[in-house]
């Protein structure tokens, strides 16, 4: 027969107690759905897929990604362009990455890499007759971030979500 004994200090306990909370936590709410809560759920209440693994490798995934948001766009991308994420991010760059990070994306992560952007006419854009588009950064045939934005000259810019008025 073989017995084992041991000793728990109150401290022990302490920490048992924390990493079991921390477990039924993550238990709770999945390990998959840690995200800020400006990103947790969609319209319907869904939780978004993990960004950076959504596939934009065709114009079929990059149309699905964007309705999936509500939007209606014209099938062909307007305009396909080739750019270079900077290295070092100036003030424009950080606020255009902290509206990525808002959606669960982060440019720092491909600083100074070659991405492809392409620019879809949304044609359901609430309150504006004028043109709006949908960018879609592209790298690795991967998602990594992209916004929504009016090419008129007192515009706007946001992420993919759509706006309520």
């Amino acid at each position: 027969m073989f017995m084992m004994s041991f000793r728990l200090r109150r401290s022990g306990l302490l920490a048992a107690a924390l990493v079991l909370v921390f477990a039924l936590v993550l238990g709770i709410r999945g390990i998959g759905s840690i995200w800020p809560a400006s990103v947790a759920a969609d319209s319907t209440g869904a939780p978004p897929a993990k960004a950076g693994k959504i596939s934009g490798k065709t114009n079929e995934d990059r149309v699905s990604f964007i309705t999936s948001f509500g939007w209606e766009v014209l099938e062909e991308p307007v305009e396909i362009l080739e750019v270079i994420i900077p290295k070092v991010f100036d003030e424009i760059y950080r606020e255009y990455n902290n509206i990525q990070r808002a959606q669960g994306y982060n440019l720092e992560d491909h600083a100074g890499k070659r991405v492809k952007r392409y620019s879809y006419e949304i044609t359901n854009y609430p309150g504006t007759d004028q043109p709006v588009r949908i960018n879609v950064l592209v790298r690795k045939n991967k998602i990594i971030g992209g916004d929504v934005s009016s090419l008129d000259e007192n515009g706007f810019i946001h992420g993919f979500e759509m706006k309520t008025a």
